[in-house]
């Protein structure tokens, strides 16, 4: 179960990203967080994680208050909460494999990771979970020599070399042609069914909302402004949502 409670996030300036945000993720559960650009949708992502730092307020983990952790806390806590970003976040000239492995950082001596040495077992994950995205053939090749659904698919093989419990997507589809972000989503939806991870996407469009999702919470200047089914959320309910005049996400 994660729990968000009262969560505001102030960045210097004084910029207001996030306002009194609650909401609550039971386990297992794929959650769509939907927003126009700039609503908050990848700053409420990255507090969850710690990437970015809350002002206020709580996030409760399986019982764990992520906000309160230390540093060596953290690093246990993210070892178990797997990241897809926009951008894919890769090593663009290291190897595919490399990149995957990436994603046992966390649980290895860090001097082997200076090295670029990794356990047997974990190069023999790191295949399989390529395998399971369907680019086993692309193992050493350079990351940016890849297609941009396919490093995504990279992308989503560092995360599943975490293990993790959690999976944080942020806009994981927004810079893919609907075709490539279908299969990508598809990917995303088989972890949480077949694996059991929870997953929290941030979405653009509302047809995957529609999709893939169990639940939607809608985000509006830093503000929480719906939380339900997917179906609750068609065009008129965003119209009323973002004013007559928002371009419809989707």
């Amino acid at each position: 179960m994660l729990e968000v409670k009262n969560l505001t996030k102030v960045y210097d300036g004084g910029v207001q990203a996030l306002t009194d945000i609650s909401f609550t993720v039971p386990s297992g559960q794929f959650l769509a967080v939907i927003g126009l650009s700039g609503s908050g949708k990848s700053t409420l992502l990255r507090c969850i994680n710690r990437l970015i730092e809350p002002t206020a307020g709580q996030i409760i983990w399986n019982g764990v208050d992520i906000t309160a952790a230390s540093p060596d806390e953290m690093r246990r806590i993210r070892r178990r909460i797997g990241m897809v970003f926009q951008h894919f976040n890769l090593v663009h000239r290291s190897k595919v494999i490399t990149n995957v492995l990436a994603g046992r950082l966390g649980y290895i001596n860090p001097a082997w990771s200076l090295l670029n040495r990794f356990p047997d077992q974990d190069v023999k994950n790191a295949m399989r979970q390529l395998a399971r995205v369907g680019i086993a053939d692309k193992a050493n090749m350079r990351a940016d020599e890849l297609s941009g659904g396919q490093q995504q698919r990279v992308g989503i093989a560092r995360a599943l070399m975490q293990d993790p419990e959690m999976i944080l997507a942020d806009e994981p589809v927004a810079s893919l042609d609907p075709v490539l972000a279908h299969s990508i989503m598809k990917h995303l939806e088989e972890i949480n069914k077949k694996d059991g991870v929870t997953v929290l996407c941030s979405l653009h469009f509302l047809d995957l909302v529609h999709r893939y999702a169990d639940r939607v919470i809608a985000l509006n200047e830093g503000r929480l402004v719906f939380e339900g089914l997917p179906s609750e959320i068609d065009d008129e309910k965003f119209k009323d949502i973002y004013g007559r005049e928002a371009e419809r996400v989707g």
